[in-house]
Order: C-alpha cells, then sequence, then structure tokens
C-alpha cells in the first residue's frame, strides 16, 4: 500500500518532489484544528511549518491512525507536543541546518539597520524631509557582540561579526570555552554577557526554562544606549518589560522579528516606538532556506518510513525513556 504524507503548510515544490521521487502519495491543504483532527489518522507522515499547531489530540489521533512521524520544516518545535508524540510512538523530526544562513543574516541586517537608522531615513525621505544630523549612527567595528545561544546560527553570525571586527561574547548552558573559541568568541557568564555588550542577539528556542529570559531585570543589566536583536522566538523576550526600558531609555533600540503572539496585536506596545524595527518573521523566509528546510524535513520524514534512523530525531531522548519505563 502507498504511503500518504500530508503537508498543511506552505512548503517548498523541491520538497513535495522529494517525497514523490519516493513514490508516496502527497497532499497539501492548509488546514484549520478541526480538519486536521479529521483528517490526520489517515497519513503516515505530517509536515508542519511554524502555522500549524500540532497538538495533543491531534497527535493522539495521529497515533490511533497510521501517523509514524511528523516532520517540521525549520527549527522550532513549539508548535508540537514532543512529548505525547513520544508516548505514542510517533517520532518528530526537524531540518535545523536548513535556514542557518538566512535567519543569521536577517540577524546582522537588523544590527546594521539599528546602528545606521536606516528605516527611519528611508521613511523621512519619502516624506521629502533631510534629517541628516539627526541620524548620527555607529560603527559596528570594534563593538562587543554578545550572542546568547552557540547553536548553528549564532555560529554563523558570530563568523559575520568576525569578519565586520566585532568582538563577539558568548553564552549557553551547553557551550564550551573551546566551542566559543572556535565561534572566534569569548565565554562569558549571561550577567556579563549583558552587561557588556554593544548589540545583544538571541539565538536559543522557547522553552519553560528561556521564557522571559528578557525580562524588567535582565534588561536593566544592559549596557545604557545598548541594541536587542530578536530573531529566535517569541516569549524569550518580555514584550511590556522591553517597551518600558526602551521608553525610558534604558536601550538606544531593538529589533524584533518574532513575538509571543504572531501577528502581534494592535495593541502591543512595541509597535508605537520609532526605535524598534518590526519585522514579520521573516528569519527563514528566503527562496534558499525555504528549499532547503522542506527537503531536509523530507529526507528525515523518508527516514523514518523506511525504518532508518533519522539524522534530526527531536524526540528521540524522550523515547528512549519512554521504552526504558
Amino acid at each position: 500500500m502507498v504511503m500518504k504524507i500530508l503537508i498543511t503548510d506552505k512548503t517548498a515544490d523541491e520538497a513535495i518532489q522529494v517525497l514523490k521521487d519516493e513514490g508516496y502519495e502527497v497532499y497539501y491543504e492548509e488546514m484549520d484544528h478541526d480538519t486536521l483532527l479529521k483528517a490526520v489518522p489517515e497519513y503516515n507522515g505530517l509536515m508542519v511549518r511554524s502555522r500549524t499547531k500540532v497538538t495533543k489530540d491531534i497527535v493522539e489521533a495521529g497515533a490511533e491512525g497510521k501517523l509514524k512521524v511528523i516532520g517540521r520544516a525549520g527549527i522550532g518545535v513549539d508548535n508540537i507536543d514532543i512529548e505525547t508524540a513520544a508516548t505514542k510512538g510517533i517520532k518528530v523530526v526537524n531540518s535545523p541546518t536548513g535556514s542557518t544562513k538566512s535567519v543569521a543574516e536577517l540577524a546582522v541586517a537588523h544590527m546594521l539597520a539599528l546602528a545606521r537608522f536606516i528605516p527611519k531615513a528611508d521613511s523621512s525621505m519619502k516624506k521629502g524631509e533631510w534629517i541628516k544630523k539627526q541620524l548620527k549612527g555607529t560603527e559596528l567595528y570594534g563593538k562587543t557582540l554578545g550572542l546568547i545561544g552557540s547553536g548553528n546560527i549564532a555560529q554563523h553570525v558570530a563568523r559575520i561579526a568576525n569578519g565586520l571586527g566585532m568582538n563577539v561574547l558568548v553564552y549557553s548552558p551547553h557551550c564550551t570555552d573551546e566551542k566559543a573559541k572556535r565561534m572566534g568568541a569569548e565565554h562569558v557568564t549571561f550577567e556579563e554577557l549583558l552587561k557588556q555588550s554593544d548589540f545583544v542577539s538571541l539565538h536559543i528556542p522557547h522553552t519553560k526554562e528561556t521564557h522571559y529570559l528578557l525580562n524588567e531585570k535582565t534588561l536593566s543589566l544592559m549596557k545604557p544606549g545598548a541594541y536587542l536583536i530578536n530573531c529566535a522566538r517569541g516569549g524569550v523576550v518580555d514584550e511590556n518589560a522591553l517597551y518600558n526600558i526602551l521608553l525610558k531609555g534604558g536601550l538606544a533600540g531593538a529589533a524584533i522579528d518574532v513575538f509571543e503572539t504572531e501577528p502581534p496585536s494592535k495593541e502591543n506596545k512595541l509597535l508605537t516606538l520609532d526605535n524598534v524595527i518590526l519585522t514579520p518573521h521573516l528569519g527563514a523566509n528566503t527562496r534558499e532556506a525555504q528549499i532547503n528546510a522542506g527537503t531536509i524535513c523530507a529526507k528525515q520524514i523518508i527516514k523514518v518510513l523506511n525504518g532508518e534512523t533519522p539524522d534530526f530525531w527531536v524526540n528521540k531522548n524522550l523515547m528512549m525513556q519512554k521504552e526504558k519505563i
């Protein structure tokens, strides 16, 4: 019997072709929760991006049917109940390397835009203004960039920053002095990074441990006049606390690509600040990233359905623990 794959978020044609070439029947339809709940038991594999929320009841419905694997075409899996999937014997895979360069480049682009007031300069020119004297920026050369996180994206940002002549600090519970050195960075504590950095860029997942990691207390540790960049995940930064410190002038500005609620509500106070650059979750939104993330994820799904061990098996440890109990 031919295996069936359901894709519920827009995915690169190249990724879909990889699955079809393997002989699978591939169905693409953006579904709401209730529609997916009814449909998922009929499929062997499910591929999503960030829009689809694979909740506990959807995982359980899939487990009662044919579902063997859930693939996330991207890095973050906070939209998938990986614990329930582990309990039900469903592997969750992702493609953590697919969008590395695109997200890293956006973070650096945000740094440059903040340092040189590019959005404000553009909008003022289009209004017929010439406010050159009000837009005195700062060089990145010689400044200190603090990276919170030491994964693939943070490592690529560090390489670019090194090329720009920046000093790079890194903090992560998973980082060692040796790893930091390979990144061209210095491994420091969280508090040291916040106090010493001119720019702080986040490259961590949103988990219980990282929720509101940047809050009123920790944001106040940042250098006066520093900038914050978040191209990682919403919920890592307390948006109200960030608004308050920006309003008071504690930070010079911020660039935010991800939000606790997406899209952010019109009442989100960050939308009212001139010293904040906002983008609609563009990190992986390049043609190259979409092709890479989709095809990598497709290949992981194929490995699972072929009985092979996937390279990027997100809930492996959870499933192993369940087997030991």
